[in-house]
């Protein structure tokens, strides 16, 4: 989520935003440590600030961004975070996932295309998707001031008022891009700005389809050019859902065939090199997996893979399917990496299984070549097979290995491989070129079951957020 420079300013936001706890009780305080998630600190430990300060400075900084999502999640109890530190702490929490990158000039481009009339037909809705991005409500005003405020029978205007006002009831007074500049649209970060397009664009605003892929065929017409668009990724209720994504960072063609959880080498030819059609021959049946059904817009999922097997293997029962095929999965798996084992294991159990959730692909083969590495001589190409492979939305392509020492040693691990290691990179390098995220796992970290779990538990949300899925 948070990168790890990012640490020390989102630490003092939050040494911020836990200062109001000092004003509930010893005991209270206790139970809002437990909610949060925060350390325990005695309730003699100190004053209340100092019990704050100490259970703050206690969370590892790998904890921070888990931390701050649940202060922010927070309505009632035991505070809520008001604009503008609910906005620096989302824009701090946002940053990682990469958001793509939208200049100034393409926004204001958008903003002078867009029709605030169509935007604005559900006023509620409309205030609504503002009020969560943009601070339109004004000032938070001490006690004092709000009474003297009341007392005077005023109270200062606030952008909401405003844009109820020349955008609601007076149609016409405003323009879009007026409107965009006051909300602050333009100097905003990219993955705020981000978010507001795909608000404007999302059922939640327009309960029009048609108006809704009319309004972002209008904004990616003015973003394209800067190799952006609205892409719609899934379905909202019946309603298309529709993200924001790099047209340069996706451009990974859709996989037409994907050779996984081999016994051993398959042995491959084409039917027919035109249709890309291939065809394992030799060995036993069954011993390669190939999958060559379209892989759907919001990436390969467990429930397309259970259907495929249902489908190929004549099962009438798609968990029949679907344990039969964890099985065969399983069995693929090289038996001199527990490792290995585990991370698959742990993914499948870690919490309750959804079909919905992204299928972990084992033992995928990258290249194939029918000469040896030897054979081959220097055009050999590096890395036959990836350890695991996740196929997410937007053609994006996640690689999972898990390093042991034979990837850095040779003479059964007793002497460190200078040579090997450097493959190693060169083979990441190369994934990264074509378009792949590499993901490493050290093979202690895996050892047992139960640390897996807990890492996959913390690593795949994360790891999700940073590539915006929705799962």
């Amino acid at each position: 989520m948070v990168g790890s420079s990012d640490r020390s300013a989102l630490r003092a936001l939050l040494d911020i935003a836990v200062a109001p706890l000092s004003n509930l009780t010893h005991a209270v305080l206790s139970r809002a440590f437990e909610r949060l998630g925060m350390p325990a600190i005695p309730e003699n430990a100190g004053s209340k600030s100092a019990r704050i300060e100490q259970s703050l400075q206690q969370v590892p900084d790998t904890e921070l961004p888990r931390l701050a999502q649940r202060v922010l999640q927070q309505q009632d109890f035991p505070f809520p975070v008001r604009p503008p530190l609910r906005h620096q702490l989302e824009d701090l929490l946002w940053e990682e996932s990469a958001p793509p990158g939208i200049p100034k000039k393409a926004r204001r481009e958008v903003a002078r295309a867009l029709y605030l009339p169509e935007l604005t037909q559900h006023h509620d809705r409309f205030l609504h998707l503002l009020d969560d991005l943009w601070a339109i409500e004004g000032p938070d005003l001490s006690f004092d001031e709000l009474s003297a405020l009341l007392l005077n029978g005023t109270r200062p205007v606030t952008l909401k008022d405003l844009i109820k006002r020349h955008v609601l009831r007076n149609k016409g007074d405003w323009s879009t891009e007026r409107l965009f500049e006051s909300l602050g649209a333009f100097e905003a970060g990219d993955a705020r700005f981000a978010r507001f397009l795909e608000g404007l664009v999302s059922a939640d605003v327009l309960l029009n389809e048609h108006l809704q892929e009319k309004t972002a065929s209008t904004i990616n017409d003015h973003l394209r050019a800067y190799g952006v668009e609205l892409r719609q990724t899934g379905s909202d209720g019946g309603y298309p859902l529709f993200t924001l994504v790099s047209m340069r960072l996706h451009s990974n063609q859709r996989p037409k065939n994907i050779i996984f959880a081999s016994l051993g080498k398959p042995d491959i030819r084409f039917r027919s090199s035109v249709d890309n059609d291939i065809e394992i021959v030799g060995g036993r049946p069954g011993a390669t997996l190939v999958y060559d059904r379209e892989i759907p817009a919001e990436g390969l999922r467990w429930r397309d893979l259970h259907r495929w097997w249902q489908d190929t293997h004549g099962f009438t029962s798609e968990s029949d399917a679907s344990e039969d095929l964890y099985q065969r999965l399983l069995r693929s798996l090289p038996g001199n990496s527990p490792g290995q084992r585990n991370l698959f294991t742990a993914y499948r159990t870690a919490r309750p299984f959804c079909a919905d959730d992204l299928a972990l692909l084992p033992e995928v083969w990258l290249h194939w070549d029918p000469k040896t590495v030897k054979e081959r001589g220097p055009e050999a190409l590096l890395r036959s097979r990836m350890d695991f492979l996740l196929l997410l939305p937007f053609g994006q392509r996640v690689v999972l290995e898990i390093d042991g020492v034979q990837h850095y040693t040779r003479d059964d691990g007793h002497t460190p491989d200078t040579a090997k290691y450097a493959d190693m990179v060169a083979a990441d390098r190369d994934l990264k070129l074509r378009g792949y995220e590499v993901f490493r796992f050290g093979h202690d970290e895996l050892q047992q079951l139960e640390d897996a779990k807990k890492l996959l538990l913390q690593f795949i949300p994360d790891m999700l957020s940073r590539f915006r899925v929705r799962l």
